[in-house]
């Protein structure tokens, strides 16, 4: 269910700060026209951290409604994370409730567990829901790894279906496919690399790069998936300096400003994001304007 290419998505804001259902629908409408395979609504990505409850969830309803309501049905693998265990099972509940076909779990941050007490937070949850977990490792972000030994335990648990490896480390990611079982997803967690986890053995990618792009990633991922490793570099060269310039700050906020300049949605943040800096903001602008995916008028607004 959770193989290709799949959106890690945005979430609108209003200019009031509010949640903007308008815009999200109409942003789940576009990926699925253009032919992504998984949706992936409140992870990271989605300033998941910066919902209420309520908000996570609604995002969430939002997602599932249309990806049912669309003539291609498209599975929805809702973020459900955090540092408190509990907590984060009564979450993934509430999106098990609200219709998602999946759970994707960040390792719970800060408090950096041990590998026992990885193990153990993801089996609390596993036993708590019925549908299908994906661990989500990004020692960057979070301060602590995931290793290969722990998730080769956690292949054992039946709903414990893959993992999106962020690690940036390819050795590792390496190991992780030689090790676990073959019905255990690995998912590139970089856009930047995908070509080379799917090499190893990935099963697809969870993009931020989707976001703006939704066809030619997923294009990419449907080739190298399928051995046309030329085919997907090819699109990989194309686009690698928007790939690129959507790290030039901490995600999301270039996707999002990148979104904007595309007419896709308002530039809004939630503290303690912030838009990107002017100079940035101009890189943004200089990638978009060379691969001609700025809104009509935005570059000639910027300049006056």
């Amino acid at each position: 269910m959770f193989t290709g290419c799949g959106t890690a998505m945005v979430t609108p804001f209003r200019a009031d700060g509010s949640l903007d259902e308008a815009t999200l629908r109409r942003l789940v409408r576009r990926q699925i026209e253009e032919g992504i395979d998984f949706l992936v609504p409140c992870g990271t990505t989605g300033e998941s951290p910066a919902l209420t409850i309520e908000e996570h969830l609604r995002v969430v309803t939002i997602t599932v409604e249309e990806a049912r309501n669309a003539k291609r049905k498209v599975p929805v693998l809702a973020g459900a994370g955090g540092y408190f265990t509990r907590e984060v099972i009564e979450l993934a509940q509430e999106c098990e409730r609200a219709g998602a076909d999946g759970v994707l779990s960040v390792t719970p941050y800060y408090n950096r567990p041990s590998q026992e007490g990885l193990y153990q937070h993801y089996k609390a949850l596993a036993e708590s829901i019925r549908i299908p977990i994906i661990v989500y490792n990004v020692q960057a972000r979070t301060g602590v790894n995931v290793e290969t030994s722990t998730l080769v335990r956690l292949a054992e648990i039946p709903n414990i279906v893959g993992v999106k490896e962020a690690s940036g480390n390819i050795s590792q990611i390496a190991d992780v496919c030689h090790r676990v079982p073959e019905r255990f997803i690995v998912l590139s967690g970089d856009d930047t690399i995908t070509i080379a986890v799917v090499a190893l053995g990935g099963r697809g990618l969870i993009s931020v790069g989707s976001n703006e792009i939704p066809g030619p990633m997923t294009q990419l991922v449907r080739l190298a998936v399928n051995g046309d490793f030329s085919g997907a570099r090819a699109i990989q060269r194309r686009y690698m300096t928007l790939l690129q310039v959507n790290s030039v700050e901490s995600n999301p906020i270039p996707v999002k400003w990148a979104m904007s300049r595309m007419g896709l949605l308002d530039p809004v943040y939630r503290l303690p994001m912030v838009p990107p800096s002017d100079a940035n903001q101009q890189k943004i602008d200089q990638v978009l304007e060379s691969l001609k995916l700025l809104a009509e008028g935005a570059m000639s607004a910027s300049r006056h």
